[in-house]
């Protein structure tokens, strides 16, 4: 069903009426181009023909669809990792700390996605650098170090092998007294496990899609960077300071802001399982009969800081103290989609068990969702007779057994054994190597593991998981519109109020295309999509807009940012048809799909027609083929404009 073969490209068209409601913004700032190969930093200026795609998602989506050449090993020095940040992140804005990462993803085959906060991209702006490309493999172990005159790359042996804790500790005594943030690899991404983070502090990952398994084949261990002195963007009159203003007093008046500050999104485990969306043991159920235990707002006592990004009111992060007599054993806070997938998918509900086995992901630089998932998914093959005693061993596969759990982290990372090295490969692959019923169990997307909501119990969601250009994930299309909005805005906005019942499929297509476009323009001006998307519901945008033009001295439209975001969606599509080894399938698994004759959830029927609603919303052909607009073309390679040692 609707599979798209890399070869089955048209020919590229011109599309004027796209092309011209792009902006050009001028405030971009520079490049740190970086050849692990040949050990050459240098800073380029930002193209022209790249200033419409604003920064961030757009900007790396721009620069990978022209610099990749089909057939290369995502895992091979031929990949280029690009950090670069949104258009507002590191300005005077509120909850602008976002830094988008990308490359061919090790796990899917296709667009490699991912997005993190803390600080490390807004003093990536204090040096006057909008994006580091990283292209090249380093023969020895590295890491780079980035201030505001210069960059070098540095020997990294005595790193090699440490965890994500220990490695900016170490880093952070050798740059003292520096102030410096910093991006790393565990030895998850040493490994190249197919779904490791790239972390900065404890628990900022970009986790998704196994960028950090991009770093750790390029032998690069980290990125350090040190706090300049530019200003970008900054709010330097009194109209730029009351845009600011306003931001803020948005967000703090917003009906969830107290709630959201106070417990985070673990504390929203008891509303997911109320609303009957939560995924259960590998997805063969939904929801569960008690979710007190696991309730994230039963840790407030143990609380001991709070924190969060640069420049965020909401400061929704959390260190944990689980036992009193033991106060110097500190643990993060799991955030929403941590305690879902360690907790009722995998059968857990021993909530300082999650927060360990959270911890230990973070620690290691694996991806939670994808590490959770595959641990599910052996427990479901083992309950169903599917897991061969060869691969099994001496595991206790049975759900919700913690230490069976730790273990396998542990053999995921290092590989020490033949279950540990399969499932280090994500599902997809680890059920083609199993056989037999395995990928009849296999919960993904093109190759990327499923997140918390269960795609039967809500109909947006599951088309979004579909469609998602980085496969099989809800923050990368981040729906909440389904559920949050009103039904007289569902009315205003789809013509009906069905687009807001999630049992329902009307106009789920045109939501879902409102929901792509809107977080491709969050992650490419370089917001955080809680305040913007969960407590302001601010899906079209209309604060964000203002406080770009404030900020950016412009005048930008929802239209114009809308051509742009469906634009960056058409270069991302096309991208994935480029690359995909095997035919891009915008499809769930048929362990989702209810039957045509008793139709009590997704139906393959009823997921044809939001999928086509969804083309025809985006402007693609029925088979999901986008066209190109001229700003699409393959242009020459970037010169560098400015050497550095």
């Amino acid at each position: 069903m609707n599979t798209l073969a890399g070869s089955a490209l048209p020919k590229d068209t011109h599309d004027n009426r796209t092309q011209n409601a792009m902006i050009p913004f001028n405030r971009f700032g520079r490049l740190l181009m970086v050849d692990l190969t040949r050990r050459i930093c240098r800073r380029d200026d930002c193209p022209d023909d790249a200033l419409p795609f604003l920064g961030g998602r757009g900007f790396n989506a721009w620069y990978l669809y022209r610099h990749l050449k089909p057939g290369i090993d995502p895992l091979g020095p031929e990949n280029r990792l690009l950090f670069s940040a949104g258009l507002l992140t590191g300005s005077a804005a509120p909850c602008s700390a976002r830094l988008h990462v990308n490359a061919l993803s090790p796990l899917t085959g296709i667009l490699g996605s991912a997005n993190i906060g803390g600080y490390v991209g807004a003093w990536l702006r204090s040096c006057n650098l909008a994006s580091i490309v990283i292209r090249g493999a380093s023969p020895e172990p590295v890491y780079l170090y980035v201030d505001e005159t210069s960059a070098r790359l540095m020997p990294a042996e005595d790193l090699w092998g440490l965890d994500v804790f220990a490695v900016q500790d170490r880093l952070r005594q050798i740059h003292a007294p520096e102030k410096v943030r910093i991006l790393t690899i565990g030895p998850g991404g040493e490994n190249q496990v197919r779904f490791a983070a790239i972390m900065t502090e404890k628990d900022h990952a970009a986790g998704r899609t196994g960028l950090g398994a991009v770093m750790g084949a390029k032998h690069l261990k980290a990125v350090v960077i040190a706090k300049g002195s530019h200003k970008h963007l900054p709010a330097d009159t009194p109209p730029k300071k009351q845009a600011v203003k306003t931001y803020v007093n948005l967000v703090k008046t917003a009906p969830e802001f107290s709630f959201f500050s106070k417990y985070g999104g673990a504390g929203y485990l008891s509303w997911v399982n109320e609303f009957g969306i939560m995924g259960a043991k590998n997805y063969t159920e939904i929801g569960v009969s008690d979710i007190s235990s696991i309730d994230g707002r039963n840790l407030a006592k143990q609380i001991v800081r709070s924190s969060g990004c640069a420049k965020c009111p909401v400061q929704c992060k959390a260190d944990l103290v689980m036992d009193p007599a033991k106060p110097e054993e500190v643990s993060t806070r799991p955030e929403f989609e941590p305690v879902i997938n360690f907790g009722p998918k995998c059968g857990l509900s021993d909530m300082a068990a999650i927060i360990r086995l959270d911890n230990l992901c973070n620690r290691l630089g694996v991806d939670t969702t994808s590490t959770a998932s595959v641990i599910a998914f052996a427990m479901d093959l083992n309950e169903k007779g599917l897991m061969p005693d060869a691969l099994k061993q001496d595991l206790d596969l049975s759900w919700g057994h913690t230490q069976t759990m730790e273990i396998l982290i542990h053999r995921i990372v290092d590989g020490t054994t033949p279950l540990g090295r399969i499932l280090s490969k994500g599902v997809r692959q680890a059920a083609k190597q199993i056989g037999d019923g395995a990928p009849a169990r296999a919960a993904h997307v093109k190759g990327l593991e499923l997140t918390a909501y269960h795609p039967n119990a809500i109909m947006g969601t599951a088309l979004g998981y579909a469609v998602s250009s980085r496969g099989g994930d809800y923050n990368n299309v981040y729906a909440s519109l389904e559920y949050s909005w009103s039904k007289e805005q569902a009315i205003k906005e789809f013509g009906t109020a069905l687009a807001v019942d999630i049992h329902a499929t009307e106009a789920k297509g045109r939501l879902i295309r409102k929901a792509v476009v809107t977080n491709i323009l969050v992650d490419t001006i370089g917001l955080c999509k809680v305040p913007v998307l969960s407590l302001l519901k601010s899906f079209n945008l209309e604060p964000e807009i203002a406080l770009v033009n404030a900020l950016a001295d412009t005048h930008v439209s929802l239209k114009q940012l809308t051509d742009t975001g469906l634009a960056i969606a058409a270069m991302e599509r096309r991208f994935n048809l480029r690359h995909a080894q095997t035919p891009v399938s915008d499809n769930l698994p048929d362990m989702f799909f209810s039957r045509n004759d008793n139709p009590s959830g997704l139906t393959r029927t009823s997921f044809t027609a939001m999928l086509a609603e969804f083309y025809q919303a985006m402007g693609w052909d029925e088979n999901g083929v986008p066209p190109a607009p001229d700003a699409m073309k393959k242009t020459e390679p970037m010169k560098a404009t400015e050497p550095m040692m």
